[in-house]
């Protein structure tokens, strides 16, 4: 029989305490609100979608940004870049690929640089 403590510990049927073991998942995704800033400093608002690469490496990371307005700057940027998430998390990017989705719209294909911001 176990008895749960509220602190993370339980009491075993012998009477001993003993503490759980935590379990740490780092975050491997993110999806929302980011900022694009351009290598002239331009900042374009989007959302992106991001994923740390298999088996967990959180330096190697990709994922898309769709900016809210696809100026010409916008299409052409390419390397050099940076993503900014929400509380100032910034990661360096490249663009792999450009494709349009509606006539005003286009899905930036990323590919992260370092650590992953998220």
């Amino acid at each position: 029989m176990r008895v749960s403590l509220s602190s993370g510990q339980y009491v075993t049927a012998a009477g001993a305490v003993r503490a759980r073991a935590a379990t740490v998942h780092p975050m491997t995704s993110y999806s929302g609100p980011a900022t694009l800033i351009l290598t002239d400093g331009a900042r374009v608002a989007g959302m992106a979608t991001l994923k740390t690469n298999e088996r967990g490496d959180l330096k190697g990371w990709t994922g898309s940004f769709r900016p809210d307005q696809a100026s010409t700057e916008v299409r052409n940027a390419s390397d050099g870049l940076r993503l900014e998430l929400p509380y100032e998390e910034i990661g360096e990017v490249d663009v792999t690929g450009v494709r349009r989705l509606l006539a005003t719209q286009v899905l930036m294909s990323l590919v992260g640089k370092g650590p992953a911001p998220f």
